[in-house]
C-alpha cells in the first residue's frame, strides 16, 4: 500500500484539482469535509491522509507516510535543522505560488539599519529558515520567536524583524511591512520517503502527478544576504506609553469580542474577516493587537504584553513548559468552553486510560505514541498517568486522522463530540475542561497612570465573565 500524505487550507483546493486531473481523484477531499482519511480506488491501494502543511515534511521523513503534497517552504524550514532526514524533493507541482520575505516596520529601511540594534527580535512561522538567515547575515545578536502564525502584526513592537509569506513585495507592504529581501520562493512539491522510493513502486501517483505538473524539478535554496554593517551607532527603542492587550484571532475571535462589547470595550475592525490587526480601541491608554492565541502566554512572560485574551488551554500549556513563568489566569470569560481528553479509536474496546495501557502493555508495545498540538500538556499528562514509556509526536492541527495509524493515543478538544464520532474516535479520559480567559503577569509593576487602565479593564473583563450566558 502507497501512503499519501495531502494538505489541508489554501493547498486542498487546487490539490484536489490536480488529482483530479491526474486520473486520482480522492472522493471527499475538498473544502469543508470533516474526515481525514480516504482511499483512491482507481490506481490500486492509496490511504490518504489529511495533515496541515507543515507536519507533512514530517511524516514523510519519519516514513509514516511514502509521498507527501506540501508547499517548499515547509520543506525548507524541517531541511534547515535537520538536514539528512530522509526526504527526496520530486518534482514541482506549479501550485500555491509564494514568496518568503525578510521584512520590517517603515522605520527601517535596511538590513543594515535593523542590524544596528543590540538585539534584533525575529518573529516567524519559520523559526529554524529565521536563525539561519539571521547567522547567514552576520548579525551580532539576534533573538528568534517561533510564532503559530500572524507574524505580520508583531513589528515595531514585538519584533524588528520578520519572514512572512506573501504573493509579492505589493501583498507584504499590505501589512504595513517594508520588505528587505526575498528569502525563498516557494509552491507545493511532490516530496517522497528516501526508503519508499527504493523499496516501494510509487509509479502508480508518481507517474500521474508528473505528468500534470507545471513546475521544476530543481530544488529552491534559501536566499541568504551579504554580511549586515552592524557597527552603527546602538538604536534604542522607545519607552511604552500604554497598556498593551493582545486579542486572538481564529475560533477563539468571537468568543472574545463577544466578552469584550459586554466589557464595553469597542474595538473598531476586529470583528471584520479577517480582523484588523491593529483595531482602534474605545479606552484610552489602551492599545491592542491581534495575534494567535497560542503565541500570548509567552509574550505575557517577557513584559511585550500586559493584558491578553486567550484559551486556558494555551496558558496551560506554557505553564507546563515553563513551570516558573510568571504568567497567570485573571478571569474566566465563561465562553468557548471545550473538554481537552485522551482519545483513540472506536475499535479499540476500552473505556478508560487504565485498560487502555493494559492492553498496550498486553501487546507487547514498546512504548505509546501520543498526538497533540500541546505537546508539553501531552508530556504532563503522560507522566500524571504513568504511563510507561510514551513518544509525544507534536502536531500542528488536522488531528483526528492521527489515530490509529500514526499514534494510539490523541490529545483533542470536543465540545458536542461530533467530529470525534465522524472520524470513528472516542474519548477515554478527560484531563481538564477549557475556556477563553484573561492573562497577565503576577503582581504587574506598572506605573500609576497604567495601573488605572490595566486594573480597570481586568475588572471589566472579569464582570462580563461572571455575567456570561453559558450557552454562548
Amino acid at each position: 500500500m502507497i501512503k499519501l500524505a495531502l494538505p489541508a487550507g489554501d493547498l486542498r483546493s487546487p490539490t484536489a484539482e490536480l488529482l483530479e486531473a491526474s486520473g486520482l481523484q480522492v472522493d471527499g477531499y475538498d473544502e469543508g469535509s470533516r474526515s481525514y482519511l480516504f482511499e483512491i480506488e482507481s490506481v490500486g491501494a492509496v490511504r490518504v491522509r489529511v495533515f496541515r502543511e507543515k507536519d507533512i515534511p514530517v511524516q514523510v521523513a519519519l516514513g509514516n507516510y511514502d509521498l507527501g503534497i506540501c508547499s517548499w517552504a515547509w520543506v525548507a524550514e524541517l531541511k534547515s535543522r535537520f538536514a539528512s532526514y530522509q526526504i527526496i524533493p520530486l518534482f514541482d507541482l506549479g501550485l500555491g505560488a509564494s514568496k518568503l520575505y525578510a521584512a520590517t516596520s517603515s522605520e527601517f529601511a535596511t538590513l543594515d539599519d535593523v542590524a544596528s540594534l543590540s538585539r534584533v527580535r525575529i518573529a516567524s512561522e519559520y523559526p529554524n529558515i529565521a536563525e539561519q538567515f539571521a547567522r547567514g547575515a552576520r548579525m551580532r545578536a539576534f533573538r528568534v520567536q517561533p510564532v503559530a502564525g500572524a507574524a505580520e502584526a508583531y513589528p515595531p513592537e514585538d519584533a524588528d524583524l520578520v519572514l512572512v509569506s506573501g504573493s509579492d513585495e505589493a501583498n507584504v507592504r499590505t501589512h504595513g511591512l517594508n520588505p528587505l529581501f526575498e528569502v525563498l520562493r516557494s509552491s507545493a512539491w511532490l516530496i517522497a520517503n528516501r526508503d519508499s522510493v527504493s523499496g516501494k513502486d510509487l509509479a502508480s501517483v508518481v507517474r500521474p502527478l508528473l505528468a500534470n505538473a507545471e513546475g521544476t524539478v530543481s530544488e529552491r535554496a534559501i536566499g541568504l544576504p551579504t554580511a549586515v554593517n552592524s557597527n552603527g551607532n546602538e538604536r534604542v527603542r522607545p519607552t511604552r506609553l500604554s497598556i498593551r492587550m493582545a486579542v486572538p484571532d481564529g475560533h477563539q475571535q468571537r468568543h472574545a469580542a463577544s466578552a469584550l462589547a459586554d466589557a464595553g470595550i469597542q474595538l473598531d475592525g476586529y470583528e471584520d474577516s479577517p480582523p484588523r490587526r491593529r483595531p482602534g480601541c474605545s479606552v484610552d491608554g489602551l492599545d491592542v493587537k491581534v495575534i494567535r492565541p497560542q503565541d500570548m502566554p509567552h509574550l505575557i512572560a517577557t513584559g511585550e504584553l500586559d493584558i491578553a485574551i486567550t484559551g486556558r488551554d494555551c496558558l496551560r500549556e506554557h505553564l507546563y513548559s515553563f513551570p516558573s513563568s510568571p504568567v497567570e489566569e485573571v478571569a474566566d470569560l465563561q465562553r468557548g468552553q471545550y473538554n481537552l481528553c485522551a482519545v483513540v479509536s472506536e475499535d479499540v474496546k476500552v473505556d478508560t486510560i487504565g485498560e487502555a495501557m493494559a492492553m498496550w502493555r498486553s501487546e507487547g508495545k514498546p512504548y505509546v505514541r501520543i498526538a497533540a498540538e500541546f505537546p508539553a500538556t501531552a508530556d504532563h499528562y503522560a507522566r500524571s498517568r504513568h504511563i510507561w514509556r510514551y513518544r509525544v509526536i507534536p502536531i500542528a492541527g488536522a488531528s483526528e486522522g492521527f489515530v490509529p495509524e500514526d499514534a494510539e493515543l490523541l490529545i483533542e478538544g470536543t465540545e458536542t463530540g461530533r467530529t470525534l464520532r465522524e472520524n470513528n474516535l472516542k474519548s477515554i479520559d478527560q484531563i481538564y475542561r477549557s475556556t477563553t480567559c484573561v492573562i497577565a503577569r503576577k503582581n504587574p509593576r506598572l506605573p500609576e497612570d497604567h495601573a488605572s487602565v490595566f486594573g480597570n479593564v481586568v475588572s471589566a473583563l472579569q464582570k462580563a465573565g461572571s455575567q456570561a450566558d453559558h450557552s454562548a
